[in-house]
């Protein structure tokens, strides 16, 4: 997935940062240009915390964009929600690097 299609989030939170804005403005724009494309997002976490308490947070930091994508005028019906918590990391490391790189939703079409 690449950069124009990841939103970051902070430790243990769902809500979307300043500088994720623009990724999810610009993704909001083509959806609501053309409403027969339908979206994934995919919540993701760092492995710190219970399976099933990253489940729920990646569902919540999905959710947070689906419902800022809507707001910004997409049809609900173009947003599918899933969450994946700890299971499919961007990276691999146990450091403060590659658990905030794993802190995201992925946009995928």
């Amino acid at each position: 997935v690449s950069a124009d299609r990841i939103i970051y989030f902070d430790y243990d939170s769902a809500n979307i940062r300043a500088e994720s804005r623009p990724v999810i403005e610009a993704n909001s724009r083509a959806l609501a240009s053309n409403r027969r494309t339908v979206t994934q997002l995919e919540g993701h976490t760092d492995e710190r915390g219970s399976r099933e308490y990253n489940i729920a947070l990646g569902e919540r930091r999905a959710n947070s964009v689906r419902q800022y994508m809507v707001g910004l005028g997409v049809s609900p019906q173009q947003v599918r929600v899933v969450s994946y918590g700890e299971e499919r990391p961007a990276a691999g490391g146990q450091d403060e690097q590659s658990y905030a790189r794993n802190r995201r939703v992925e946009i995928v079409y």
